[in-house]
């Protein structure tokens, strides 16, 4: 049997003791606001109010109560939480009460007695008085309470400044006051708005601007800092992010201005500032409506689906309505994961997760000609260089004859696009993994100028956090407590984030004519030093004290720098200004698949070097010869 001394109103459980109380408070309110209103009419002289108001007043009480309880249980005066009752509560309270006050001449011209004229607007003020003192004593005796106990309990709490003394801010600001479970205490808070300077934000004093972050951080003893601009432009926050990062501090960051709109700015909502946060530009943006044109009620392949590039080619082709998505990966474990992921968001989607390898003919051939995929998107390939550079052989096997394969399959099965993730690194190729992917560019070619499937190319430079990449790397070696290791002090990389490629890569495919290479605009070039020294001050540690730079020395095949076009090519650009064509370069076919064929031979009797056989067919590539 339930508790008897609960009662469910809505969703919540209110104890039915708490709202007896509320009703008792109410009924003395009403009482005490009736006979004060007649007190201090009389200019609070209790001998000179006529005996007939007071009697007035008694016999209009229960009528009066029984209205009264009617009305503020009609406003939810009853069943809020006022613990963290805000100005919504407080508009209910006075509404409730000038009905109340409205309610007085009607009840009193029904019972035929008078009252002074002035009685219900005294009655209201009263009633305001009492009833809201009495609901929202509870919150500010919870935060006194909550405030108490954080000095006691709390001593390690964190000192906390706010960035953005605005709307985000005051969100905040207000959880972390009523909050029981968060050890956190704002000491301060930053606005680059003059005007906010010297005030106070919930009793939260506003020191100043950008320029006295560092300043601060020693004065208040700041552990923690919390940007809560949300409306900001990466470009804004990058210089506030480069304060910041420099004073040793954990910093979070509030995401996104959605938030603001939907009402979830809230401590949960909070992220760890990331390397991508001071790439100093906004989120690339594309065309949703063009990527749905060619994605919705499609049937979509996705090689190498369980990979970095892959897994969010799924996720973001799922989003768009395919009529069937294909994931192929050989490796069970990270493709389980993207299909647990997919099925729980998208669970209407028909979707089919397969193992196998590109590099099996049969299996390749059997997909093709079960499913019939309209659009392939290939991202299987063996991308790591230090590693491709030990073993050319399996690079030319999975990357070149992978791709050879799967290309062939969408000619013979009819499928109407081919989209080959390519790289940066295939341009003057210095690695075997380049100059795979390189071949990979030329087998498009080659089989676009020879069948009715429309076959494209994308390629792009490093992408933030996939697998292999410098981030994760780094990530692991602070966390080990260093030191970080980077191959040479001037080696920069093009950067972007995973879902940018991928949404690039997905308009690219809606621009598709057949033959085109497209190459995505990576923006500026970064340091990777730069990179490795922003990471360790993001996970609040110092350059060289806490945390040290190592320099290791050029890998075999690697560049001081990456470049997305060969010098035969020239740009085009595209609706999209972050998108451009590549021109393609010509090259004899039947020479081309003559090489192929003694590719395949020297790749398959693992004799001899296989570099000078790559170089034979990509005259841009150069090795060391004794590798």
């Amino acid at each position: 049997m339930k508790n008897l001394n609960e009662i469910r109103i809505g969703i919540l459980k209110i104890p039915i003791t708490r709202i007896i109380l509320l009703i008792m408070t109410d009924m003395i309110a009403i009482l005490l606001s009736s006979v004060l209103s007649l007190y201090v009419r009389y200019e609070l002289k209790f001998m000179d109010v006529p005996r007939k108001f007071w009697e007035a007043v008694l016999e209009a009480y229960f009528p009066n109560v029984l209205i009264t309880l009617i009305i503020f249980y009609i406003f939810r005066l009853y069943n809020s939480v006022w613990r963290y009752a805000s100005d919504t509560e407080l508009i209910n309270i006075m509404i409730a009460v000038v009905i109340c006050s409205i309610m007085q001449p009607v009840i009193f011209w029904l019972l035929e007695e008078r009252v002074p004229v002035s009685y219900p607007f005294f009655y209201g003020f009263f009633m305001i008085l009492f009833t809201g003192g009495v609901r929202f004593s509870y919150r500010i005796l919870r935060m006194l309470q909550n405030r108490r106990l954080s000095h006691f309990k709390n001593k390690s709490r964190t000192n906390c400044m706010i960035i953005g003394a605005g709307a985000a801010g005051n969100a905040i600001l207000k959880e972390i006051e009523s909050s029981n479970y968060l050890s956190m205490h704002v000491v301060c808070a930053i606005d680059d708005h003059p005007g906010c300077h010297g005030k106070y934000l919930r009793g939260v004093p506003i020191v100043g601007g950008r320029d006295k972050i560092q300043e601060c951080v020693g004065r208040y003893a700041v552990d923690e800092i919390i940007i809560a601009i949300p409306s900001a432009s990466r470009a804004t926050l990058k210089p506030i992010l480069e304060i910041c990062k420099e004073t040793g501090c954990r910093m979070r960051i509030l995401p996104g201005m959605y938030q603001i709109i939907n009402g979830e700015v809230n401590v949960s909502k909070l992220r760890e500032v990331q390397i991508e946060d001071l790439l100093g530009r906004d989120p690339i943006e594309v065309n949703v409506d063009e990527i749905i044109g060619y994605v919705n009620d499609k049937v979509i392949l996705v090689t190498g689906g369980g990979g970095s590039i892959g897994s969010e080619l799924c996720r973001q082709i799922a989003q768009h309505g395919p009529k069937k998505l294909i994931i192929l990966d050989i490796y069970e474990n990270s493709v389980y994961e993207v299909q647990q992921e997919i099925r729980q968001k998208y669970p209407n989607l028909d979707m089919e997760v397969l193992i196998g390898s590109v590099r099996n003919t049969a299996r390749v051939n059997e997909i093709f000609r079960r499913y019939r995929p309209e659009i392939v998107y290939h991202a299987a390939a063996h991308k790591h260089v230090p590693l491709m550079e030990d073993s050319p052989n399996e690079a030319i096997k999975n990357n070149v004859f992978g791709t050879w394969k799967v290309a062939n399959a969408a000619d013979r099965f009819g499928c109407s696009r081919f989209v080959l993730i390519s790289t940066d690194k295939a341009v003057n190729p210095t690695n075997i993994m380049g100059a795979s992917k390189r071949i990979c560019e030329m087998i498009i070619q080659d089989r676009n100028r020879k069948s009715a499937t429309e076959y494209v190319a994308v390629r792009f430079g490093n992408v933030l956090g996939s697998n292999g990449s410098v981030v994760p790397l780094f990530k692991k070696q602070i966390e080990n407590g260093g030191p970080v290791t980077v191959t040479h002090p001037d080696i920069i990389r093009y950067f972007m984030t995973i879902p940018e490629a991928v949404s690039l890569v997905l308009q690219a495919g809606a621009y598709a004519k057949g033959g085109e290479i497209f190459v995505l605009d990576m923006g500026e070039p970064m340091k990777i030093v730069d990179l490795a020294k922003n990471l360790i001050k993001l996970s609040g540690y110092r350059v060289d004290e806490d945390i040290k730079i190592e320099f290791t020395g050029l890998r075999p095949g690697e560049k001081m720098y990456e470049e997305l076009l060969m010098n035969e090519e020239g740009l085009t650009e595209t609706a999209n200004k972050m998108i451009y064509i590549g021109k393609p370069i010509e090259f004899d076919d039947l020479q081309f698949e003559r090489q192929l064929e003694k590719l395949h031979q020297v790749s398959q009797d693992e004799e001899g070097d296989i570099r000078g056989v790559v170089k034979e067919i990509v005259p841009t590539y150069h090795f060391n010869t004794e590798a």
